[in-house]
Order: C-alpha cells, then structure tokens, then sequence
C-alpha cells in the first residue's frame, strides 16, 4: 500500500509542512484567547490558552485531516462573551483577530522570504538547506493565507459564520444557532463531495492564492 496515496502534498515535505501549521494555528487561537483575555473575559486564560505553547491549540485529527484533505483545525477557544463591557463588538474582534493573525505572519513570512531571495542571503548554503528554507517559507506563506481566508467563510464552525452571527439582531441570530447543525452539513458535503468543492470551496480558496502572489509581487517590487 501507497502511504503517499492518502496524503494532499508529498511525504518528503511532511516537516516544513507540520513546522508551518503549527506556528499558523498556534498564532491563530493565541490571538483568539489573548484578546478575549484583554476584553475581560479569563475563561481561556484559566484554561491555559494565552500561551504560544503549541501543545495546548493542536487538534490532532484537524491537523491530520489537513495532510489529508487539505483543511483542518485547531481546538477552538473557549470564550464568555457575557464577561466583556461591550458583549457583541468585543466579540466580533475577539473572532477576527484569528484570521487577521494568520494574514500578518502571512505578510511578515512574505517580508522575510524575499530579502533573502533577492539579496541571495541563501546563496552560500548547501542546497540541502537553500530548498528546505524555500519549501518551508513556500508552505508557511500559502497556509496562513489559505487560513484566513477559509475562516472567514460564514459556515459554522468557522469564524467567519461567529462574525455573521454577531452581526445579526437577536431573533435572527437566535435561529442561525437553531440550524447550526445544517450550516456544518452543507460545510462537510462541500468539503468531501469533489463536484461541489470545485464550483465552491476552491474558487473561494483561490483567493487565497492570489493575496499571497500578490503580497510576494509587491515584496520583490519593494526590494528590487
């Protein structure tokens, strides 16, 4: 039997692969719980997640499924909202900052990688090294572009679906709740049926794609 078969990317590109999730989903639930903890609210704080100690954000099954099917995630935060001053704005931010989270270090990744392309930093390394920083920043870029964007899908249980919520007046948010197991339905058949990812969830990740092209083009446009 083909290991190799039931994974999305190479088997040789396993550790720059596991090396960039772990800092993409350690950051993404460290900014939730450190926010939320600012807001007032020490429910993460006392379940020890205001920390970038990996062990405490990893899922194992969504970090295996993402090796797999090309999506995953991370233990979600436990939050109050009850504990903040302004309930339903804090809450928006507490959500958001996951996402935006993973479109800085995205940036920053980019801001990195460039430099040392362009001013050939890498250029006296062994090859061995010199591909393993290019896959690893190759990886690292893509993911947390790909995260912030797929959060912000408004189906549960994404973040993207918690903003909506909050946004919406009381009754309706009410019956949102109600149908939450329907939104992560139609979530998973998008996810496994291959005819509605392609006319769904891929078009929607190509945007992804296109941020982080277009973040490197402007980068290189900056150092050139």
């Amino acid at each position: 039997m083909d290991f190799q078969s039931f994974l999305r990317y190479p088997l040789e590109d396993l550790p720059f692969i596991a090396l960039a999730l772990i800092i993409a989903f350690t950051v993404h639930e460290f900014a939730h719980a450190y926010s939320a903890y600012k807001f007032g609210d020490d429910t993460a704080y006392n379940a020890g997640r205001v920390t970038l100690n990996p062990r405490v954000h990893l899922d194992v099954i969504g970090t295996i499924l993402i090796l797999i099917a090309g999506f995953g995630w991370a233990k979600p935060v436990p939050v109050n909202p009850s504990k903040f001053s302004r309930p339903r704005l804090m809450s928006i931010i507490v959500t958001a900052v996951g996402p935006l989270s993973n479109l800085l270090i995205g940036t920053i990744g980019v801001f990195i990688f460039v430099p040392l392309h362009i001013y050939g930093v890498l250029d006296s390394a062994s090859i061995g090294v010199s591909m393993a920083v290019e896959r690893f920043f190759s990886y690292f870029i893509s993911f947390n572009f790909l995260l912030f964007v797929f959060n912000l899908i408004p189906l549960p249980p994404l973040d993207g679906y918690r903003i909506i919520s909050d946004l919406m007046p009381l009754r309706i948010r009410y019956k949102m709740d109600q149908n939450v197991q329907w939104g992560m339905f139609i979530f998973l058949l998008i996810v496994f049926i291959p005819p509605l990812r392609r006319v769904t969830l891929d078009p929607i990740l190509g945007l992804a794609t296109n941020m982080a092209s277009n973040t490197l083009r402007l980068a290189y446009s900056i150092f050139s």
